[in-house]
């Protein structure tokens, strides 16, 4: 049976459209779901993309937090529910407390748009399985409130636990502490990343194909898991 990833549509997004053709070229099906609606229609994992989201101006992530379909989204991901917040989808996780940390502006203050050298540090999660550890990708980057910050206990209990998914290499875009680019939550199956793996599945449109495997481990990780 053919895998159902639920892309989310919060007003704002412009890279849903792009998260779901990855999650097609990946081999499952893509649903659509919206903010407003609580239902997740039966999803077998949820993608929240990247883009903007209404109530930014607040701060990233801020209102979106409380749309309907994120009270769903909180309650299935404590339960094992596999999702993926990518960019404004990482800062919607964090504000959602499901992941620790926030997002907050680029250290320079500048938005940082370029193709981005990663380090996968950890294959352990849902949406990370098919990469090894150590890694390098590249997968473009483009944000103006990118910048990971946590309390210090917080960032050594990440490190300690493996749960720093990536990191950038050969420069940080937006001054994450510890050049943070992805973490996961300790039962592996939420992951936010700032960087775009959407933008990085064809050869046609991205500077590689390197995140494609985003996609392709969560296939992975639901064929192996209990029905």
């Amino acid at each position: 049976m053919t895998a159902r990833i639920g892309v989310v549509t919060f007003p704002g997004s412009l890279d849903d459209g792009d998260a779901a053709r990855a999650v097609r070229i990946a081999g499952a099906e893509a649903v659509r779901l919206w903010h407003g609606d609580a239902d997740l229609h039966g999803v077998d994992a949820v993608v929240l993309p990247g883009g903007f989201s209404y109530g930014d101006y607040l701060r990233c992530g801020a209102i979106a937090r409380f749309a309907p379909v994120m009270g769903t989204i909180v309650t299935a991901a404590r339960g094992g529910l596999p999702v993926l917040g990518i960019c404004n989808g990482f800062q919607i996780l964090c504000e959602s407390h499901l992941l620790p940390g926030a997002l907050t502006r680029n250290e320079h203050l500048h938005f940082r748009n370029r193709d981005q050298l990663l380090r996968i540090e950890s294959a352990g999660t849902a949406w990370t399985n098919v990469y090894q550890a150590g890694q390098e990708v590249l997968i473009p980057v483009k944000n103006g409130e990118g910048r990971y910050v946590a309390d210090q206990r917080t960032l050594d209990e990440l490190e300690a636990t493996g749960r720093v998914v990536a990191r950038y290499v050969d420069g940080n875009p937006n001054g994450s502490q510890r050049d943070i680019a992805a973490i996961t939550n300790e039962a592996g199956n939420v992951v936010g990343i700032m960087p775009h793996p959407e933008h990085a599945v064809e050869a046609l449109t991205g500077p590689s194909l390197d995140g494609l495997g985003f996609f392709t481990s969560i296939l992975k990780h639901l064929a192996g898991a209990p029905a």
